[in-house]
């Protein structure tokens, strides 16, 4: 699934529970802590929310990010089983959102398959 289509997933179920919980969008920003603009963008699908931001829209709604991001049906990882690295960094109660998001991302980067293409080539070759 594209970035855009997973934005405007999780933006389209974040409008709707907000407007079951009967809060205006300025109302709703205000309990988060972000602006209204910004989320507005996010309701629209225009921009995806930082992993910080996506944990106080889920702690405003009270549910979890997870049952969140499972509503909007989607996955962090596109593969049928989370590895047991990504599991480790969520489930870290030690780390913050910011670090979880760094480290997934960090994680991510190293295990992309053209990460993978590159650490599979013969030491010399170009």
């Amino acid at each position: 699934m594209a970035d855009g289509e997973r934005a405007e997933r999780l933006g389209e179920i974040i409008r709707r529970q907000r407007e079951l919980s009967a809060l205006s969008m300025r109302q709703f920003a205000d309990l988060v802590g972000i602006s209204n603009p910004y989320l507005s963008q996010i309701e629209r699908g225009l921009r995806e929310p930082s992993e910080r931001v996506l944990e106080g829209i889920a702690k405003s709604l009270q549910i979890s990010v997870e049952a969140l991001r499972e509503q909007a049906g989607l996955h962090v990882d596109d593969e049928d089983e989370t590895p047991p690295v990504v599991e480790a960094i969520r489930t870290d109660p030690k780390l913050t959102g910011r670090q979880r998001q760094a480290m997934l991302e960090v994680y991510r980067a190293f295990t992309a398959p053209a990460a993978r293409g590159r650490a599979r080539r013969p030491a010399g070759s170009s």
